[in-house]
């Protein structure tokens, strides 16, 4: 069977490596640590398909050093450790030529699994080459990220893809058997979304399937194979906005078997758990707040989780939650209620507040009204006693209206006894 085009072309040269100069070009940086020998542990940070794991694979084969690569996708602590292990027993202390351990998506390992990085980076016993697609400086902790250079890589540009396309054609030994014409390139461009890998298995699924020794490629037939062929997931993109709107219109509408799985495609896309997690936090409070409160400390607590431990085991903890959200009661209440009050208060400005609740602590603001006539409530049987809190102007507004489900239902109650008519309760 063979490789994906993408890895049947990837170069092994700085000489046949495209676009980064600023890294690789004849005064780049990487070029200049390549010709002392002297690598750094290092995190290349870009957008996908910007050439991360092929840069990493050429400095371990123009420096002559042993290359372990893993994904923070399938790989835990053990693993990590396992290769640290093999470079101690390599006995390259002391030597230029110790092995590279390549980390592809570092910034999905938790803290644990790049803390027990930290150790055999700094005793030298690895040089780590990292790559993400995240900012580090948020995703990889601070000790090792001070240990460790960042070189930012850029996003191809059209040109660089144009010259890639026709790269491929004329190297690779399947393709270059047949007679292709590259007659237009925007739909293979904009269906890649700049992602060099993602445009060359694009531009090898359309060419093998037209079944035939001469192919025309036009925007058209990339549409019309790509379409009905790939299932394309850009997590910066238009799919990445759709289907976070499925997946938090199925929670919101209580539906938890589409909620799986439209976390499922997320996480196969390899969509940023964080992300995920995020957006459920919000939606605990928006759609379903008093409803069940415990859904928010729930969801907080999922974010937590997912941060300590990383993928895989993170997909467990973000499909009890999402199942959670999707089964709870729900209300929209409190995030209508914030809506409503800001609304208020762009229409009617900074209204005083009342004399009798503002702060005291002087005794001029004291003879100036400040706090008279204002009540403990705990002074009061059942901790209440009724007392204007809005300014006068808008006294008696109802903003938060509770919803109909059992938990608002009885606060709906409580405050019907405790304000009487006084509010919309």
């Amino acid at each position: 069977m063979n490789a994906p085009l993408a890895e049947r072309i990837r170069p092994n040269t700085l000489e046949g490596y495209l676009s980064q100069q600023h890294l690789v070009g004849a005064k780049g940086s990487l070029t200049s640590q390549l010709k002392t020998g002297m690598i750094p542990s290092m995190i290349f940070w870009g957008p996908p398909g910007t050439g991360k794991t092929t840069l990493a694979n050429i400095i371990a084969k123009e420096s002559g050093r042993p290359f372990y690569a893993l994904s923070a996708v399938d790989s835990g602590v053990a693993a990590v450790r396992e290769v640290i292990e093999k470079a101690k027993k390599s006995d390259t202390l002391f030597s230029t030529k110790n092995p590279i351990l390549f980390i592809d998506e570092i910034h999905r390992f938790s803290k644990s699994q790049q803390d027990s990085l930290l150790g055999a980076v700094e005793k030298g016993w690895i040089t780590l080459i990292g790559a993400t697609t995240e900012n580090p400086s948020f995703e990889v902790i601070p000790a090792l990220l001070s240990r460790c250079q960042v070189y930012v890589l850029e996003a191809f540009s059209k040109e660089d893809l144009e010259v890639l396309l026709k790269r491929a054609l004329k190297e690779d030994k399947i393709l270059s058997s047949k007679k292709v014409k590259l007659q237009e390139t925007e739909a293979l461009i904009r269906l890649s979304g700049g992602d060099a890998r993602k445009l060359l298995n694009i531009l090898e699924l359309v060419i093998l399937s037209e079944n035939s020794e001469k192919v025309s490629i036009t925007n058209e037939l990339v549409m019309q194979k790509a379409q009905k062929n790939t299932v394309l997931y850009d997590k910066t993109g238009e799919q990445h906005y759709d289907i976070i709107s499925a997946f938090i219109k199925s929670i919101r509408g209580s539906d938890p078997n589409a909620a799986v799985y439209w976390l499922a495609r997320m996480i196969e896309g390899g969509e940023d758990i964080k992300f995920i997690a995020r957006r459920m936090v919000i939606l605990a409070s928006e759609d379903i707040g008093n409803a069940n409160p415990t859904a928010l400390v729930l969801a907080n607590s999922t974010f937590q989780a997912i941060t300590t431990i990383g993928y895989p085991e993170a997909r467990i903890i973000l499909s009890q939650c999402a199942i959670y959200l999707a089964t709870s009661h729900k209300s929209n209440a409190s995030y209508k209620a914030i809506g409503e009050a800001q609304q208020a208060v762009r229409q009617t400005g900074d209204l005083s507040v009342p004399l009798s609740i503002r702060n005291a602590p002087t005794k001029l603001m004291k003879q100036l009204g400040y706090g008279k006539e204002y009540e403990y409530a705990h002074n009061y049987e059942g901790n209440f006693v009724p007392h204007e809190f809005l300014p006068d102007e808008i006294k008696g507004t109802t903003f938060y209206k509770p919803g109909n489900n059992p938990k608002e239902n009885a606060l709906k109650g409580y405050l019907k006894q405790l304000w009487k008519e006084k509010y919309d309760f």
